[in-house]
């Protein structure tokens, strides 16, 4: 026992031995004053580890435990190039990750040899094919946002880049992601951060996103500024106005930066005083009720001249979702739009818990909103937006069949302009200038290309999308189904997204005839006043 207790601090006693041995031979071998060099400054590190009280396996393994940091230093990067296989998931695969990459670089993006999918296993998807495929050529899908109260209805994409705020991106970044968007005709989510003066020079069409710390809009105390709001909806490149209720990576929580990271560039698009911690509270100070945040919508209309105002949320407590709906039709206000993140959204850093356990996955969100909308006849005046992983052709054409209009990806144009998921976002020290504030680090993204990179991602998205569509038999990837999509439930059954995730009949809700799924169960508890519950349930 006292042998392996020993070999605990044998490499520090070599390292000991050698500088000792190098001293002493110094005299017969010059040249020895280097190595001498490298084991005395070990052996002065095994001094320190000794004498620290921070790491446990440092004093028991001085010199040597610090392999251990260094292991853990590198493994992700030891996983991501060596280990992985083509489909693990970390967050994003190595082959959806090239996807991005080779449309982004317009080059080629087919594959040998058949799928790696294992196609009889649990849980594999596919779209349904026709007999009589059609050929689309014009794979600029748009939709119209617009209810019967928006005087400015916008066309917009089917793809667009989701909410990503300057000061969590680069400079260069966002530069990039405008000019790119511009360039291919399609919007790009400001995120909660506010205008900065990269968006506007980039020129490409916003979508504004108000979040709890109405960045751009603020009073001094942050509150919401209906005249600073008046101003910027002005702005002809904001096309819609999105209210952020909550989102996929944190949902329920809100954010601090830290007055070190608030530079002159972020307190001007935030409206913030420099070097001062920036707040988000977890909830809006300008309502507090179903019915509040309706007349909210309306203000905002009207103070931005008719424009698209709507509202992003990932689905939490369904029943509030009701209250929501109740308001809308007691009010008779309704969103012109609606984008439900799920919770695999993930361009915010979070703590590990909400990452991992808050918050409800898109599928289940989507197909909830889109229902209960269906069940107060509201659907056809309300468009849903979807995020959360949609990067190809595939993830589109399933958020469009399961009821969304259009669908947003964060990550994916982060791809298209660099990103390697480094997964170091939250340091400081984004490897490729993404997302980093670090002028230094922000150099190695170079906009001019990454603009026409983020153009071809787009495009050659909605083109691999017009495929899929046309071999499933449309002329417009709108009329995706739950029926042509279908699931493997077990190695031997499979199920279509109409036995899953069916469509409910138009206005079950008021008419209350039916009892499916726990809809009416929700309905009933629900209250246009108030977001509080009529009893524990949820």
């Amino acid at each position: 026992m006292m042998f392996f207790g020993l070999i605990r601090y044998s490499t520090f006693a070599i390292c000991v031995w050698m500088t000792l041995v190098c001293l002493v031979l110094i005299p017969v071998w010059p040249w020895l004053w280097m190595p001498a060099l490298v084991f005395g400054g070990l052996s002065v590190l095994g001094v320190r580890d000794l004498r620290q009280t921070n790491h446990a396996i440092l004093r028991n393994y001085p010199v040597l435990g610090h392999l251990r940091f260094l292991f853990e230093m590198i493994r992700p990067e030891i996983r991501q190039y060596l280990l992985e296989s083509d489909h693990d998931e970390e967050p994003f695969s190595r082959e959806a990750r090239g996807i991005v990459y080779q449309r982004a670089k317009n080059v080629e993006d087919k594959r040998p040899f058949g799928t790696k999918i294992a196609v009889n296993a649990s849980g594999y998807q596919w779209l349904t094919h026709s007999i009589r495929p059609k050929k689309i050529l014009d794979t600029d899908f748009r939709v119209m946002v617009g209810g019967p109260d928006c005087r400015k209805p916008y066309n917009l994409s089917m793809y667009n880049i989701s909410a990503m705020s300057f000061g969590a991106l680069s400079a260069n970044a966002i530069l990039a992601l405008s000019k790119g968007a511009k360039a291919g005709g399609f919007a790009h989510d400001t995120g909660e951060g506010g205008i900065s003066r990269y968006h506007r020079e980039g020129g490409g069409d916003l979508i504004y996103e108000i979040g709890t710390g109405y960045f751009g809009c603020r009073t001094p105390d942050g509150r919401f500024d209906p005249e600073k709001f008046r101003e910027v909806a002005a702005l002809d490149q904001v096309k819609m106005i999105e209210i952020k209720l909550s989102q996929g990576a944190k949902p329920g929580k809100g954010g601090i930066l830290p007055g070190a990271k608030v530079t002159p560039e972020i307190a001007e698009a935030r409206g913030v005083p420099v070097g001062v911690d920036c707040h988000s509270p977890d909830a809006h100070n300008a309502f507090s009720t179903p019915i509040e945040l309706m007349e909210f919508i309306a203000r905002l209309r009207d103070l931005s001249e008719g424009k698209p105002i709507g509202f992003k949320m990932c689905l939490g407590h369904r029943r509030e979702f009701m209250c929501l709906v109740k308001a809308m039709l007691k009010t008779g206000i309704t969103p012109d739009f609606i984008v439900i993140d799920g919770k695999e959204g993930g361009t915010g850093a979070a703590p590990l818990e909400f990452a991992n356990h808050m918050g409800m996955p898109l599928v289940e969100g989507l197909t909830f909103a889109h229902n209960a909308l269906r069940g107060a006849d509201l659907r056809e005046k309300i468009k849903i937006g979807a995020s959360g992983k949609l990067i190809h052709a595939f993830d589109i054409a399933k958020a469009l069949a399961l009821g969304a209009d259009w669908a947003n990806s964060a990550r994916g144009f982060m791809f298209s302009i660099g990103c390697i998921q480094a997964q170091v976002c939250h340091t400081n020290l984004c490897p490729t200038g993404v997302a980093t504030q670090d002028k230094r680090r922000q150099r190695a993204l170079v906009v001019p290309d990454k603009a026409v990179r983020v153009a071809n991602f787009h495009r050659n998205t909605l083109k691999a999308l017009g495929e899929m569509s046309g071999a499933a038999g449309l002329s417009h990837p709108s009329g995706f189904l739950p029926w042509h999509l279908m699931m493997r439930e077990n190695d031997r059954d499979m199920v279509t997204g109409e036995d899953v995730y069916p469509y409910m009949p138009i206005g079950f809700l008021l008419r209350e005839d039916d009892e499916r799924f726990g809809y009416m169960k929700r309905w009933r508890r629900s209250s246009a006043e108030s977001f509080e519950p009529f009893d524990d349930g949820v």
